[in-house]
């Protein structure tokens, strides 16, 4: 099973830069992507029958929201977290027979840390909320978690310490999530590869120069290790300011 994700900072504008091409092309089984920055019937994507389309849109136009494409029909559909409901459309849970998907797209600190303390509030009662469903079957999460874990998943860690998406109360929370058991899929495969990033500024040449945060992840349940075939990072894919990153794994093998 090969699952992708994707923050596409703005859907409608992703898919002048040739989202469909890659869409079509990585031919995933399941497709989450986050920011879609629209609301119902606004966009129409020409993915044909194969996929089933799920979306939790921002109450505010123009702003955050989260979709999944999936070929394999979900058992159930979640909307958020506590409740069937989220105003900024930052979750999507799919049930499956093996597992539950997660999309999230983790609130940002802020650049002044504004929303670190929301941040922080909101990282436990998501953490206990992906412990609920691991303790009925495993979970896939994808998306952007707004966070660059360790000082080797960014360029410049000296000077981005504190910086938002790399405070130690983010950092910690991450840490915190993995010690409940659960597997930050390309440090499982990859544990010391450095300079590979999923997420660029849009200042000029940052990207060309390679100047990165890896804030988009595929985190699994820690039983779901031995079914993990590859995870990667698409960074030559443009169309945002993120790249795709992609889980292959063989559920038989859990």
């Amino acid at each position: 099973m090969k699952l992708v994700s994707w923050n596409v900072n703005g859907l409608r504008a992703c898919v002048n830069k040739g989202f469909m091409d890659y869409f079509l092309s990585v031919d995933a089984d399941i497709f989450c992507v986050q920011e879609t920055k629209l609301q119902e019937g606004q966009i129409q994507l020409e993915h044909g029958e194969a996929y089933k389309s799920y979306w939790n849109y921002a109450e505010k136009k123009g702003y955050s929201g989260t979709a999944v494409f999936t070929k394999v029909e979900p058992i159930s559909v979640r909307y958020g977290i506590e409740e069937d409901y989220e105003p900024e459309g930052r979750t999507l849970t799919l049930e499956f027979e093996a597992f539950y998907l997660v999309n999230v797209y983790t609130p940002n600190a802020k650049r002044d840390l504004a929303r670190l303390d929301y941040r922080m509030e909101w990282e436990d009662r998501f953490r206990n909320y992906l412990l609920e469903l691991d303790a009925k079957k495993p979970v896939i999460l994808c998306g952007d978690l707004n966070v660059a874990h360790e000082e080797i998943d960014l360029k410049h860690p000296k000077p981005n310490l504190g910086n938002s998406g790399f405070t130690l109360e983010e950092r910690g929370k991450m840490t915190s999530l993995l010690e409940a058991g659960f597997v930050d899929s390309f440090r499982h495969f990859y544990p010391d590869r450095s300079d590979v990033y999923s997420w660029w500024s849009y200042m000029p040449k940052v990207r060309e120069r390679n100047v990165g945060w890896r804030i988009d992840y595929f985190v699994v349940s820690a039983r779901l290790a031995p079914a993990l075939i590859d995870a990667e990072i698409h960074c030559e894919v443009m169309g945002s300011d993120h790249c795709p990153v992609v889980l292959e794994l063989d559920l038989e093998k859990a």
